[in-house]
């Protein structure tokens, strides 16, 4: 479709049925319409830089994977199955599959340059340290990533948007188009589940 149309431009006032918008506004940006992907940007980006954003801990670093993130979405807009999920879950799963693999970029990075700086027994030391911090943060990710895929699909949206992106039960229930009740017995099941799924795991 090519390049990502200049958003700032194109923005939009934000619609009354955000859910509902999304998907019109998706379907239309798969057609290659930038107006509609402005309306999707408009909807969607706030969850996706704040999920970006807790996985990076960084404001700049965020902003940067948020635009190439935007990118992928323009591509993949095609593509894009209602039944896997709502836009805003699916913009939040590419977000942080996107965040989590730059995160691992960086700490492959990092680790390459401590290998080739250890001169010492205590530069090794301190590299083996650092390298197994590393490595199991990343087996806690790749574990949540699991216990996540046990979770109902309406529970794992929730959980989703609630804990990687940063909203508060009334955002939720307001981009579900659910009530806010509704929204917390989802929450609390998945959380539930996840730590059941967890401590197992441990």
């Amino acid at each position: 479709m090519g390049d990502v149309p200049r958003l700032r431009l194109l923005r939009s006032s934000e619609p009354d049925d955000p859910k509902t918008a999304a998907v019109e506004a998706l379907r239309g940006a798969g057609r290659g319409d930038e107006q509609a992907f402005a309306r999707f940007y408009d909807l969607v980006s706030p969850t996706v830089f704040g999920t970006v954003l807790r996985v990076v801990r960084n404001r700049s670093f965020a902003e940067e994977i948020t635009q190439e993130v935007f990118v992928e979405l323009w591509r993949q807009a095609p593509r894009y199955d209602p039944d896997r999920g709502s836009p805003t879950t699916w913009a939040a799963t590419i977000a942080h599959r996107r965040a989590v693999d730059r995160v691992r970029s960086e700490e492959s990075s990092r680790a390459r340059d401590d290998r080739h700086a250890r001169d010492t027994p205590a530069d090794r030391d301190v590299v083996a340290d650092t390298v197994t911090d590393e490595a199991a943060a990343e087996y806690d990710r790749d574990r949540v990533t699991r216990a996540l895929g046990q979770l109902t699909e309406v529970q794992r949206e929730a959980v989703t948007l609630a804990y990687y992106g940063g909203h508060t039960y009334r955002e939720v229930a307001t981009l579900l188009d659910t009530p806010e009740g509704t929204v917390k017995t989802r929450i609390r099941d998945g959380l539930i589940k996840l730590r059941d799924y967890l401590e197992v795991t441990a």
